[in-house]
Order: C-alpha cells, then sequence, then structure tokens
C-alpha cells in the first residue's frame, strides 16, 4: 500500500486514521484524523508519531515493533496532544501493511477509537483516589476506636485497681477506728472487775468508757448515713428553720474539744440571715462536721472562723480554719466518700473520711452545694455551704432518728420513778439484759428476763402477778421479736396478750421503726439508749407521764 491508496480509501472513513513507516515516521493520515487533532491536513505528514504521542518513546517503538511482527491486529493506547494542548488518550488497533515491493518497508496503519479526554482521566484518578482516600480513612477510624478502647479498657482497670485499693484501705481503717475505742472500753472494764481501783479511778474508767462509746456509735452514725444515702432511703424532716440557733448549737457541742486546744473561736453571725426550709437536725450535723473537721485539723493556738450571712437569694454558711490545709491534688476529691488525704497506718487524724461526703449529700438533698477552698498545705482551708431560701417544700415526712451522741448525753436522774411497775426484758445478749435489769431496778422497777421468745411466753403464762411493760429486742436466733409479739397478741389478756411493748433494737432505720409499730409494738427505741430515754417511754406507756 502506497500513500495515496492509503488516502483514497480512508478519506471517507469517520476513524482517525494514518500511515506510519516502521520508524514512527508519519507517511498519511485521513482528514478525521487531521480533525482530531485540529491540524491542516498537510501538516501531519513528515512528521513522526513521536512528536504527537505524549507516551514514553520507548513504549511507542516497543507497539511499533509488535505491530510490525504480527499478522493480526495489535491493541494498544497512544496519548496524544492536539493543536489547542489537551491530551487525550486513544484506544488503538495496529497493523503491518506488505509493501508494493519487496525492497520497500514494511508499512503500519493505525486505526485511533475510544476517545478519552485528559480530564475524564482526571475525573477516574480522582475518584480512584478518593476510594483509596476513603479507605484510609476507614482504616484510621478503626485504629482510633481500638486505640479508644485500649486506653477506656486500661483506664477503667485503672480505676478498678484504685476503688479495689480505697476500698481495702477504707476497711482497715473502719477496723483500726473502731477497734481504738473498744480497746480502752475493754481495758478498763477489765480494770473495774478488780475491785482494786479507788474512787478517783473509777470515775477516770467511766469516764474513758464513755467517751468511748460515743465515739463508736458516732463511726456507726456515719456508717448508717452514708449507707442511707447510697441506698436514698435518706429522708427530711422539712420545717422552717431559723439557722442562727442551729450553728450555735452545733458550735456548743464541740465547743470544749476547741478550749482543750486553745483555739480562738470568732462568730460572725447575722441574726437575720433569714430562715431557709430544711431539717434542723441535719442543717445542725452538717454545722457540726464542718467545725469537728475545722478542730480536727487546726493546731493548738489557731483560729477558726463561722460566718452566717445572706447573700443575695441564698443563705451562706462559712467554716475557715488557719489548720493543716488541703493539696491541690487532693482538693477535687475531698468530698468523695472513704477519700483521706493520708490514709496510711501513720496518719496523724483519725476518721473514717465520711464526715466532708455527708456534708455534701446533706447539703444538696437541702437543694444547695458546697464547696471548698485552701491555698494550699499549712495555710488553712474553707468550707462554703450555700443553701437556698427556699429549698424544698414543707412536707410530712417520717424524720430520721439522729442518735444522741451528736448532741451530748441527757442526765439520768430516774425521773420519772417506776415503782410499782413489772417489766419483761428479752434479749439474747445477756450483758444488755444484765445494763438494763440494773438501770430499770435503780428506778424502782421490778424486772424479769428471758434469753428467747419461748422464756418470754413461759414468764408471762406461768408469772402469778400481771406483767405491766415488755422490752424486747428484734434480731434473736431462733425466732426474732415480731414473732415474739404475734405469740404474745395470740395470749389472753389475762396471760399478757393486751401487754405494752417496747421494741429495743439495733436495727435503727426509719423503716425498722416502722416495722415495729406495724407489728404492734407500742414505741421503737433503737440502741444504744440513753436510759433517761430508755426510763421517759416506759413511763409513758405505763401512764406515768400525764403530760403538761
Amino acid at each position: 500500500m502506497t500513500p495515496e491508496q492509503f488516502l483514497k480509501f480512508a478519506r471517507l472513513l469517520p476513524e482517525p486514521m494514518l500511515l506510519t513507516s516502521g520508524k514512527g515516521q508519519i507517511l498519511a493520515t485521513n482528514p478525521a484524523f487531521s480533525k482530531m487533532l485540529g491540524l491542516p491536513r498537510q501538516i501531519p505528514q513528515g512528521r513522526t508519531i513521536f512528536e504527537l504521542a505524549t507516551n514514553p518513546p520507548d513504549q511507542v517503538k516497543q507497539y511499533l515493533r509488535n505491530c510490525s511482527s504480527s499478522r493480526e491486529m495489535v491493541l494498544g493506547s497512544l496519548t496524544l496532544r492536539a493543536n489547542d494542548g489537551e491530551t487525550c488518550l486513544y484506544r488503538c488497533e495496529g497493523a503491518a501493511i506488505q509493501p508494493s515491493s519487496p525492497e520497500s518497508p514494511a508499512l503500519i496503519l493505525l486505526r485511533l477509537k475510544n476517545r478519552e479526554s485528559a480530564s475524564s482521566r482526571f475525573t477516574l484518578l480522582n475518584k480512584k483516589i478518593n476510594e483509596l482516600a476513603k479507605e484510609i480513612r476507614q482504616r484510621q477510624r478503626v485504629e482510633e476506636e481500638r486505640t479508644q478502647l485500649l486506653v477506656q479498657e486500661q483506664k477503667a482497670r485503672a480505676e478498678a485497681e484504685n476503688l479495689n485499693r480505697l476500698k481495702d484501705e477504707f476497711l482497715s481503717t473502719v477496723s483500726h477506728e473502731l477497734r481504738t475505742p473498744l480497746n480502752a472500753i475493754l481495758g478498763w472494764s477489765k480494770i473495774l472487775q478488780t475491785n482494786r481501783a479507788n474512787e478517783a479511778t473509777v470515775n477516770r474508767a467511766l469516764e474513758t468508757i464513755e467517751r468511748n462509746a460515743r465515739s463508736q456509735a458516732q463511726l456507726i452514725d456515719d456508717l448508717l448515713d452514708i449507707s442511707r444515702i447510697i441506698t436514698g432511703q435518706l429522708r427530711l424532716n422539712v420545717r422552717t428553720v431559723e439557722l442562727l440557733p442551729v450553728i450555735e448549737a452545733a458550735i456548743d457541742t464541740v465547743r470544749p474539744a476547741a478550749d482543750a486546744k486553745n483555739l480562738r473561736l470568732q462568730l460572725v453571725l447575722d441574726p437575720a440571715a433569714g430562715p431557709v426550709l430544711g431539717d434542723p437536725e441535719r442543717l445542725q450535723q452538717i454545722v457540726w462536721n464542718l467545725f469537728s473537721n475545722a478542730i480536727k485539723f487546726t493546731p493548738k493556738r489557731g483560729r477558726i472562723q463561722v460566718c452566717l450571712q445572706r447573700i443575695n437569694s441564698h443563705v451562706e454558711i462559712v467554716v475557715a480554719d488557719t489548720g493543716q490545709g488541703i493539696s491541690a491534688e487532693f482538693l477535687p476529691y475531698v468530698f468523695e466518700r472513704f477519700r483521706q488525704a493520708d490514709s496510711s497506718i501513720t496518719r496523724s487524724f483519725g476518721g473514717l473520711g465520711l464526715g466532708l461526703a455527708i456534708v455534701r449529700q446533706l447539703v444538696e438533698l437541702h437543694g444547695g452545694t458546697v464547696h471548698a477552698e485552701s491555698p494550699g498545705e499549712g495555710q488553712g482551708a474553707t468550707f462554703t455551704v450555700k443553701l437556698p431560701l427556699m429549698a424544698v417544700g414543707p412536707a410530712a415526712i417520717e424524720p430520721e432518728r439522729v442518735h444522741p451522741t451528736v448532741g451530748g448525753s441527757v442526765p439520768f436522774d430516774c425521773s420519772p420513778r417506776l415503782d410499782g411497775l413489772r417489766v419483761l426484758i428479752v434479749d439474747d445478749d445477756a450483758d444488755i439484759r444484765d445494763l438494763l435489769t440494773y438501770t430499770l431496778e435503780v428506778c424502782g422497777a421490778e424486772v424479769m428476763v428471758a434469753a428467747s421468745a419461748d422464756e418470754a411466753i413461759s414468764l408471762l403464762t406461768t408469772s402469778s402477778t400481771p406483767l405491766h411493760i415488755l422490752i424486747s429486742d428484734i434480731g434473736m436466733p431462733d425466732e426474732d421479736g415480731y414473732a415474739l409479739l404475734r405469740r404474745i397478741r395470740a395470749l389472753k389478756p389475762e396471760h399478757g396478750g393486751r401487754i405494752p411493748a417496747i421494741a429495743l433494737t439495733a436495727y435503727a432505720r426509719t423503716q425498722d421503726r416502722m416495722a415495729a409499730l406495724l407489728a404492734g409494738f407500742q414505741s421503737h427505741v433503737a440502741k444504744p439508749v440513753e436510759p433517761a430515754e430508755l426510763i421517759a417511754v416506759i413511763a409513758n406507756l405505763a401512764g406515768r407521764i400525764r403530760g403538761i
């Protein structure tokens, strides 16, 4: 085929075509090829395919060699640059054309098809890049999630280990704080049993026993308060409360401890601060805990300031001291349960680390807030309680019984007398029976005791003279106080079936009191009880108190 013959048959074909030599020299092109590149028809002739193609020259040469050596159409691709500078990719078919004479070099016919612009290739490439980037982002996201899960797992494990450590420290502290006063109680009790102690020693022993017993009772009260708070069973007896007498009563309770350390007390109390709605006993407990805490951590001859003032729509109670202070590291945890700045066995201050946690919970139950401030260790601390003027609406709620250890002891003078009363005491604890027997007999009562429900029923049914009052424990082995009272109420009146009954028990929650009253007890008294309180309850049930 000659260039003339090529032009003759390819002139009218719509597909771009060109005739080249084996070395890539363009011999002829059809009008479709020239139009495709935007070139005059004569320009492509005399140029090489290497000038029009942007493919690497070696790649074009290899393709031409493949076309020359093959008897079939060879598929390939060429990227050609048009006159306006745009490059387009073409799929092409190439085949060798036999020359007109053996001496002539072989010719190659190329037919271009499937035009694809550079912009389309860019779009396709961009799409592939986006897909690849999306896959990479997904992998990164998965890796980040795995990292976050690992961090969370490590954090949870560290927190669990820390909580376990705090639990062990707290249990150790509880054991220490309960055993320490118990040691003094048991030790002085042994001394009193020797009968060799003089009157001064006896008085000292009794004072020590009472002081340590009250310390133990306070620890137990704190544990019970925390238990009620955690279980949501703490209730407030809400009423209108003037804070001034509440604060003064709390301070008077712990003033002897402040005097013993020669602490200066500065009271700045505004009597017109305004009343709040709240539980007066719990509000007093808040102040008592804060003031006791200040006394504990303030060295001798230090200063404690208590302020009461009204700020806009709330009332502030501020307790500031010049004591040990709080480190910046521990300050965020000062109101957490069981947390103490120093929980080592060599710590200088006792306690369970519950006082401030109880303060925060009680303040929040009153709709208020409490926060602590301290410049640092050795620079004192300031605790501020903010109570709204209208914390909660008044409601008829059964008050929690606050043990009298918080407010000090009540004088025991056997008033009123119990002369002529016959009292039956039922308790499985021999020491409790002896204590109650001595207390009641000193006040003139005649006492009978039983260690179990069966003994109590036997005494009631066989007694030749009627019994006037029943005092029974609730938690007893084999048969509890509730079951005993049901058996008693089933007896005939002449056998004690209608005897007034007092539940004297260590189960001291509000629901325990309600359960006792619903079971038929006329009164519920929590252990440990003040002797004067017990005598008053018995006298009231026996009709010895007529009222004023």
